[in-house]
């Protein structure tokens, strides 16, 4: 296999210009008709096109649409041809690759011997527990939160604590991205509840550790510097153990602002570590590494104790994936970025159109938006009702713990198109509209597979 045989499509893309719903390629240049559901279903093997039957629009997991940076590609292809497939020993290369993005995107300083090695973000989350609280305890998460928490917790010896968010009444709902910001089509914002987490912290038996969702998912949120140094200085003061998921940082959007938690908990004096990978923001999942961050010297010392087992397991081919993203990767990233606010927006503005009943939170970072259906008449599981009656895949709220009930969250990293034609479906089964009203004519979609 040659370069040319991986390489994308000539179309090119100026990465003056940002893309928008009327663009015709995707980050790496690639035709939005080749990002065709129909296609990718032939090309692609991973579980976003085998999971659900062929007539279903998948848009539930994490994994984006778009073709991954042509840099990317070379760096994975040289490696093997230079049949460089063996087992790794450390971070080597990725080591100052990520820690040059860190400084230059969020001004975090982080010493090239405090990056340490996993597999993937969830197991780095697992692993940092079992070094930091080998007795486990009491482990308290905000939620809705990200599913795959509560399935990972199931491996170590807690007992999980859900503190939702809380709404965020002093809020404007402007954000980032948002065509319509203002609309009723939009949510009310959320935020930490620091009140409730500094009240499970101080109470018997206490916590013992917290995971934090930084950027939150599947909100979206960006939280403050303010609300992220509060939660800090609570740990500090109740001996907490946070593992801050950073993984959705670097798709932070232009306007909003990305703070790490690391120098806020060595700042407090807590003990920190945090978990971040180029495999969202750069669509590498099954790259499979990640990096796991000391927030300080006591932390750092922590993280020598895991097991060697740790780094073997971490495959060669993602590490050279990811520090190829971190270095050459970043134009393709802010065009990524570029494009999914644009469909972002066009979501934004087909849901106030199309369906009635229906509303979003504007996310700040990430390309996954969560979608309130409590008032879209589908009953008590909107997500059964889409999957099977309109054949389209959205992760279901209920599964994301306390507050997920009624919700349900879709991806947006693909073509415009296939989110004009996701929302035909889904607007094909609503109930009909209140006084008579005759819907908008359909907007035009992707020539997508019966969806019966």
């Amino acid at each position: 296999m040659s370069d040319a045989d991986c390489a994308p499509s000539p179309t090119a893309v100026d990465p003056s210009v940002p893309p928008s719903t009327e663009a015709t390629a995707d980050p790496a240049g690639v035709p939005f008709a080749a990002l065709d559901p129909r296609l990718l279903r032939e090309q692609r093997t991973s579980l976003k096109w085998t999971r659900f039957a062929p007539d279903v629009l998948p848009l539930f997991v994490a994994e984006m649409d778009f073709a991954i940076a042509p840099e990317i590609q070379r760096a994975m292809i040289e490696r093997v041809q230079a049949s460089d497939l063996g087992y790794v020993d450390g971070a080597g290369a990725l080591a100052p690759a990520f820690t040059a993005f860190a400084l230059d995107r969020w001004g975090w300083h982080v010493p090239d011997e405090h990056v340490h090695l996993a597999t993937d973000v969830a197991t780095a989350v697992v692993e940092a527990l079992r070094v930091g609280r080998p007795a486990g305890g009491r482990l308290a998460i905000s939620t809705p939160a990200y599913p795959g928490f509560f399935e990972m917790l199931e491996e170590v010896p807690f007992e999980v604590v859900e503190v939702p968010l809380t709404g965020d009444a002093g809020a404007g709902t402007d954000a980032p991205g948002c065509a319509t910001s203002g609309s009723a089509v939009l949510a009310p914002p959320v935020r930490l509840d620091l009140a409730a987490i500094e009240r499970a912290f101080a109470s018997d038996p206490g916590i013992d550790a917290f995971i934090l969702c930084n950027p939150h998912n599947p909100h979206g949120l960006v939280h403050t510097q303010a609300d992220l140094a509060e939660l800090a200085r609570l740990a500090a003061a109740y001996d907490v153990f946070v593992v801050s998921d950073e993984i959705h940082a670097p798709l932070t959007f232009p306007g909003a602002r990305f703070t790490p938690f690391a120098p806020l908990a060595a700042e407090a004096g807590a003990l920190s570590v945090s978990t971040l990978s180029a495999s969202k923001g750069w669509n590498l999942a099954g790259a499979k590494c990640a990096v796991l961050v000391a927030a300080d010297a006591s932390a750092n010392e922590l993280l020598r104790r895991l097991p060697p087992e740790t780094v073997t397991r971490v495959s060669i081919l993602g590490l050279h994936a990811n520090a190829a993203a971190f270095t050459a990767g970043r134009e393709w990233l802010d065009r990524a970025i570029a494009q999914v606010q644009a469909n972002v927006a066009l979501l934004t503005d087909l849901v106030s159109r199309r369906l009635p009943g229906v509303r979003l939170v504007a996310p700040e970072a990430g390309y996954l938006v969560w979608l309130d259906l409590r008032g879209a008449g589908l009953g008590s599981n909107p997500y059964s009702r889409i999957l099977h009656d309109a054949r389209v895949a959205l992760n279901d709220g209920a599964a994301f713990g306390a507050g997920g009930a009624g919700y349900a969250r879709i991806n947006v990293a693909c073509a415009p198109q296939t989110i004009h034609a996701a929302v035909d479906r889904i607007a094909s089964i609503l109930p009909p509209f209140d006084g008579g009203a005759s819907p908008e004519t359909r907007s035009p979609n992707l020539d997508l597979e019966e969806s019966r």
